[in-house]
């Protein structure tokens, strides 16, 4: 029974560990911006009919070197090696020399060191953050950013993912910008955003007008009553202030609309409008005032 109990215990252990791997790699890579009443949404890790992956690489990595410098990377995750791991000399903060690549987002090389390369860490998975290509044209794609801070500088790598629905095109040229900043881009459909149209929901100045007479009326109700309650002693339905006014104004409006005349429909003259604004605000300043 004990044996059960624990084997049960990790199994939810290890579930609730993928779940929350699964979470994390797709708020990584997930991105929403507004701009002219439309929404323009990202998710780059989100599996799709043609890519289950969605733009993470299915080999585990992407790879792109230039002049002698050799650079591994992953989006949106860690870097996973079946097949051809990077051998490299000094791999102690992106797994190790048995698991070099596999702690890290990003691995840089460019020197070697008795026949093997000198590896560097370029990024980490939990220094990427997602940003628009180009603010003025959203559905241009999105910028992934990785850093990494070592001991003697601060490294980072910069992707560029074009969005391209029709096809994939891995990196081709590698970008060195500073000493230890490096920049890349590759085309791929998880670079295209869902655009969303919503309507405006910006107030007119008649909304606002509206907005700021309903806040003074119920301002005036409100410290009405209260005067008429705690000064006045009125209870019941007369607390509420020029109670006679609000009463007849249903039979004004609709005076208003049978006849022009200024006789209603039985001949008498409509009674003429009074309200009794000294009764609530005016009272209540003097009694402050005293």
């Amino acid at each position: 029974m004990q044996l059960q109990c624990i084997s049960i215990r990790i199994f939810s252990i290890l579930i609730l560990y993928t779940l929350g791997a699964i979470q994390s790699v797709y708020s990584i890579c997930e991105l929403s911006v507004i701009k002219a009443n439309k929404v323009y949404s990202y998710s780059l890790a989100s599996p799709s009919a043609s890519f289950p992956h969605g733009v993470l690489s299915e080999d585990g990595y992407y790879k792109v070197s230039s002049n002698g410098t050799v650079v591994w990377f992953q989006l949106c995750d860690g870097m996973i090696f079946n097949h051809d791991p990077p051998k490299c000399f000094d791999c102690w903060e992106c797994g190790g020399s048995s698991r070099c690549g596999m702690g890290c987002s990003a691995l840089m090389s460019n020197d070697t060191l008795g026949g093997y390369p000198v590896c560097t860490t370029i990024g980490s998975t939990q220094s990427i953050t997602t940003n628009l290509i180009d603010k003025e044209n959203p559905g241009m794609g999105v910028v992934v950013e990785m850093g990494h801070q070592g001991p003697t500088m601060n490294c980072s790598l910069t992707v560029s993912v074009i969005c391209d629905s029709k096809q994939v095109q891995g990196p081709k040229t590698l970008e060195r910008v500073g000493n230890c900043n490096f920049a890349t881009q590759i085309t791929h459909p998880a670079g295209c955003a869902n655009v969303l149209t919503t309507k405006g929901n910006r107030l007119g100045w008649f909304s606002t007008l509206l907005i700021i007479l309903l806040c003074l009326f119920g301002v005036y109700l409100v410290t009405g009553c209260a005067y008429r309650f705690f000064y006045l002693n009125i209870r019941g339905i007369d607390i509420i202030p020029n109670l006679e006014f609000w009463a007849s104004l249903p039979h004004r409006v609709q005076w208003l609309e049978d006849s022009e005349d200024p006789l209603n429909a039985t001949g008498a003259p409509i009674p003429p409008l009074t309200f009794d604004f000294p009764d609530t605000v005016s009272t209540i300043a003097l009694t402050w005032l005293e």
